[in-house]
């Protein structure tokens, strides 16, 4: 018991419990600004009267609620570019500009005759035995 509760106390648990919440209510919130503008719009400019998402067509019998999925489809493309451009670009950006990778020498180089990776320091390469002349 005492494993478990140290799991559901580390910060990434609670973090992760807190971003399901929150991606929750922001999926509510643009799902509702879809139903309420922009499929409207949708149906204005399409010559659509009414409720778009009500709009189906049939073939041999079967219904397709095509307006039901393009508030669907509208709600999804809007929720990825909000994330896209209000959370992983700045993000990006933000480590690039904090980027501090330390420049490291290879420990390896390419034998030139087998084309295997050897140590810089090696005198033959293991593979093919050609002679190293270019040691570092």
């Amino acid at each position: 018991m005492n494993g478990f509760k140290k799991f559901l106390l580390r910060g990434n648990v609670v973090d992760l419990a807190v971003a399901v919440v929150i991606g929750a209510a922001f999926g509510a919130v643009i799902t509702a600004f879809v139903g309420a503008f922009i499929t409207p719009l949708v149906g204005v400019v399409t010559g659509a009267s009414g409720d778009f998402t009500k709009k189906t067509f049939e073939v041999s019998g079967v219904t397709f609620p095509y307006g039901l999925f393009v508030q669907a489809l509208l709600t999804f493309v809007i929720i990825v570019a909000v994330i896209y451009f209000f959370v992983v670009q700045p993000i990006n950006r933000l480590m690039e500009k904090f980027k501090t990778e330390p420049d490291v020498a290879s420990t390896t180089k390419e034998c030139p005759e087998c084309l295997s990776s050897i140590p810089v320091q090696a005198l033959r390469c293991a593979f093919c035995t050609v002679e190293q002349l270019d040691v570092a």
